[in-house]
């Protein structure tokens, strides 16, 4: 397993009080901030200082704007704005919601066969979107999917999202990537985004990635196995037929024999729906060419199509430079809430938070329906459930503070095997009713990747590792967490 490098200090952000540490990756540090007006939590995603080059900067400003151009999509997350810290680090500020991701569900348990098709309908066609503005992801996978606290799935994470053509397959997420990713001139159109989605449906009901073999080394081989080996159908009795072959057939080795489109695969998993007699998702689709909306709206009744709605970032994000004087954009609204998290790093397993975690700056209802597709005002919205998102309170006159009491660390910490996995208990000497646990492998000295559970206990794979270690806090729901962390090795 890989070690993770430590997060650098969080930056000091006029109308910001830093709240905690959210997930560090190779690329950027995400914190979680406490935003003073409007008072609501927000992410922040700061650059490292060690990738602040002229060619970082301007990845990270493309980020931002490509965020920022598709976040009206209700399955896309929110840029609110850019700037850059007193100390010289860029940033970009989006709503933060403590939802679970993707990948920490599957990890828990892999997902029904609904629910797995809810999320795959409802991400495929914010593909849809991506691709139809010009734009291709490169690394769609299990936790660059996040859920809003209504549980709505909100794809993340366009750090190597390009207009351009692919000239590297650096960055890209091996488990997940198209065969095509993988050659000597690396090339990844529609196609390789549909088929990373795909992966990502197959990895959350198989509980593993479809080219991933038990006790054998996920690197070299794994890629040779991705190129080479033809998928296999889902290891389970439940999952029917045609979503086997609906899966396979965008798990082809050759783009040509895949879904042409994010669409399509969509509509193929509607059909598996209605083959089961499920509630059909419907399809929300942007798109500024009326003649194809007209095709769309009326090809099955089940996909609801507008015209994009851009938010430009401020100028300053795409300026940005080491010597740059500090530029602070916090506000640039946007309509839909979502979680920036840094994916590559950090997993999440948490349940539905309380309602301040996540704010409401514009409203969003989402209507139940069971054929037709309802626009409700300008915004999208989920057909599974009928709520409404109320707006923000009006914030006090003066900012307040976040204040942060001691955190015990967790007692009794037991550790024993189990299989070819390592079972860990622990005990919360002063249990509050929202507590949860903030908790990560221990390699050679180093912290590896952060993870949050509800229960105290946590299930790990043993894997070639002689001993299993981990470092685990309890963590409150207002943020604050353990001082120290309790530390056990087993066996």
């Amino acid at each position: 397993m890989s070690s993770r490098r430590r997060a650098a200090p969080p930056p000091e952000l006029p109308g910001y009080t830093f709240v905690e540490l959210i997930g560090s990756g190779g690329f950027a540090d995400v914190y979680l901030f406490e935003q003073h007006m409007p008072r609501r939590r927000v992410a922040i995603k700061v650059l490292h200082t060690d990738r602040m080059s002229r060619s970082a900067l301007a990845e990270f400003a493309a980020e931002a704007n490509v965020m920022a151009m598709l976040s009206t999509h209700p399955s896309i997350v929110t840029v609110y704005g850019v700037g850059q810290a007193p100390d010289g680090r860029p940033y970009l500020v989006m709503e933060y919601a403590p939802r679970p991701t993707l990948q920490a569900r599957y990890r828990t348990r892999p997902l029904s066969v609904a629910e797995t098709l809810r999320v795959g309908i409802m991400i495929a066609a914010a593909v849809e979107t991506v691709h139809r503005a010009g734009v291709m992801h490169r690394d769609i996978k299990p936790a660059n999917v996040l859920f809003t606290e209504y549980d709505h799935p909100a794809l993340t994470d366009f750090g190597i999202a390009s207009t351009s053509a692919l000239e590297t397959a650096a960055g890209v997420s091996i488990p997940w990537s198209a065969p095509e990713m993988f050659a000597d001139q690396p090339f990844g159109g529609p196609e390789a985004d549909v088929y990373a989605l795909a992966a990502t449906l197959y990895t959350v009901l198989a509980g593993h990635s479809p080219f991933e073999a038990e006790r054998a080394a996920n690197s070299l081989e794994l890629i040779d196995r991705i190129e080479r080996m033809p998928a296999q159908g889902v290891p389970r009795p439940d999952v029917p037929d045609s979503l086997q072959r609906t899966l396979l057939r965008a798990l082809s080795k050759s783009p040509a024999d895949r879904h042409s489109t994010a669409l399509a695969f969509a509509r193929a998993l509607q059909k598996v729906q209605i083959e089961l007699s499920m509630a059909v998702t419907v399809i929300d689709i942007i798109d500024d060419s009326p003649g194809r909306q007209n095709e769309d709206a009326e090809a099955d009744g089940l996909t609801r199509v507008r015209s994009v709605m851009s938010i430009t970032p401020l100028a300053a994000a795409a300026a940005l430079t080491p010597a740059d004087p500090v530029v602070d954009s916090a506000a640039v609204p946007a309509p839909r809430a979502a979680v920036d998290v840094e994916p590559r790093q950090l997993r999440r397993r948490t349940r539905s938070a309380a309602p301040s975690l996540w704010s409401k700056p514009w409203g969003r209802v989402t209507i139940i329906t069971s054929a037709v597709a309802l626009v409700a005002a300008v915004f999208a919205a989920s057909i599974l459930t009928t709520s409404v998102r109320a707006p923000d309170a009006t914030p006090s006159s003066a900012p307040q503070n976040i204040v942060v009491a001691a955190v015990p660390a967790p007692q009794n910490v037991a550790g024993r095997v189990e299989g070819d996995a390592v079972v860990f208990t622990w005990t919360n000497p002063d249990a509050l009713p929202d507590d949860r646990y903030l908790w990560n492998l221990v390699s050679a000295g180093r912290d590896e990747e952060a993870e949050i559970v509800d229960l105290p206990t946590v299930t790990v794979p043993r894997g070639n590792a002689v001993q299993v270690c981990i470092a685990v806090s309890i963590l409150r729901d207002n943020g604050a967490a353990s001082t120290e962390p309790a530390r056990l090795c087993a066996p």
